[in-house]
């Protein structure tokens, strides 16, 4: 009996002793695997994180930072039915760039030029081959700013002919020398004498009431620059282009003499009072002009002879524009009449102003010898 209790009481014991192990054995598997478990999940988290690094990273390089990130942001859950509070920002444009000045010296220039006088010229050709003329004869360069504003006042009457050749030859010379300029015609109503400075005062004045013209040139209707590089412009000084005539030979008849086309700022021509309006038939007004700039302390400035040449049409003297008697007398007095006599006692009245593709016309009644403006 005592074997086989001892048989039985072995048998337990090594069941016992076996269950012991298991349970020892489940425990431990249980131990590694919630250890590879924890491993696994540190390993994962910790890659996640690494890889979100990254992307934001390299996302930063290709990409702007997205507009809303619910999952950081937010701690309720996001409402994806209700329409997105993002307010789109404008199609932005740039402002334009401001244009740079011109320079001093246009790169449109050509130099040398070849003036006749023995084709006929229509003036809607010219128009077609100056489009960019606006109308009153206006033009503004596109590429650059100009420095100065120019008014070309041309004092007329009947010279349709010469018109057409200057407006043929003068917009293409004007728009190479990029200046921002306007074409007044100032044409003599009536019969009277011609008076050419007094037309002039008169375009000044309504050339200014059109724009803020701050340089004028005054030009003959029969003259021609032969060469783009004598620039109708203004100087420091009164400017002489006309220099060096076919008329003359091409050369200057005469040290003084300020004729055909000159050149003139606002400032300039205010100072010396403008031109004279007593001068009634050809001659005399240039001289007197040119002693206001030398009372004024004022000299003059020119471009050279090969620069400054011109062409003049070849024309018999107008009717009404005989060689006027007292010019001489007149020319001896002008430091005397200058502060009287000017745009300070300028009269006239305008009768029609007409805007031409090419030009603006003002037709004006600026009286005659003894007679006011009626």
């Amino acid at each position: 009996m005592v074997r086989s209790g001892s048989g039985v009481g072995s048998v337990a014991l090594g069941w016992s002793m076996h269950n012991r192990a298991f349970q020892v054995s489940c425990v431990a598997l249980l131990a590694l695997s919630a250890l590879h478990l924890v491993v696994t999940l540190v390993y994962y988290l910790d890659i996640h994180v690494y890889t979100v690094q990254m992307v934001r990273r390299i996302g930063g390089f290709l990409a702007p930072e997205p507009l809303t990130t619910f999952a950081t942001h937010h701690t309720a859950a996001p409402n994806f039915t209700a329409a997105p509070n993002f307010t789109a920002a404008p199609a932005g444009t740039s402002p334009p760039r401001p244009l740079q000045p011109c320079p001093e010296t246009s790169p449109r220039l050509v130099g040398p030029l070849r003036i006749e006088f023995s084709q006929s010229i229509n003036l809607e050709e010219v128009r077609q081959s100056n489009l960019l003329v606006q109308g009153g004869g206006r033009f503004t360069p596109s590429e650059c700013t100009a420095v100065q504003k120019v008014a070309i006042i041309i004092p007329f009457r009947n010279r349709e002919e010469h018109l057409k050749y200057w407006l043929y030859y003068l917009h293409p010379i004007l728009q190479r020398q990029q200046l921002d300029y306007g074409v007044y015609v100032i044409n003599q109503h009536g019969e009277e004498t011609f008076n050419r400075a007094k037309l002039l005062n008169v375009g000044f004045v309504e050339a200014l009431k059109e724009y803020d013209y701050n340089c004028f040139v005054f030009s003959d209707v029969d003259l021609i620059p032969m060469d783009d590089r004598n620039i109708y412009k203004c100087y420091s000084q009164p400017r002489h282009l006309a220099v060096s005539m076919d008329k003359f030979g091409f050369r200057l008849p005469y040290r003084q003499y300020f004729g055909g086309i000159s050149a003139l700022s606002r400032e300039q021509h205010e100072r010396i009072n403008g031109f004279p309006n007593d001068y009634w038939g050809w001659g005399g007004e240039d001289d007197d002009i040119y002693n206001r700039i030398a009372f004024k302390g004022m000299g003059i400035s020119r471009p050279d002879g090969v620069i400054g040449k011109c062409r003049m049409i070849v024309h018999q003297r107008d009717q009404k524009n005989e060689p006027n008697p007292q010019r001489f007398d007149r020319i001896a007095r002008t430091r005397q009449t200058m502060q009287s006599d000017g745009l300070n006692s300028l009269k006239y009245k305008v009768l029609q102003v007409k805007k031409y593709p090419l030009y603006t016309l003002i037709d004006v009644d600026i009286g005659g010898p003894g007679r006011p403006p009626s």
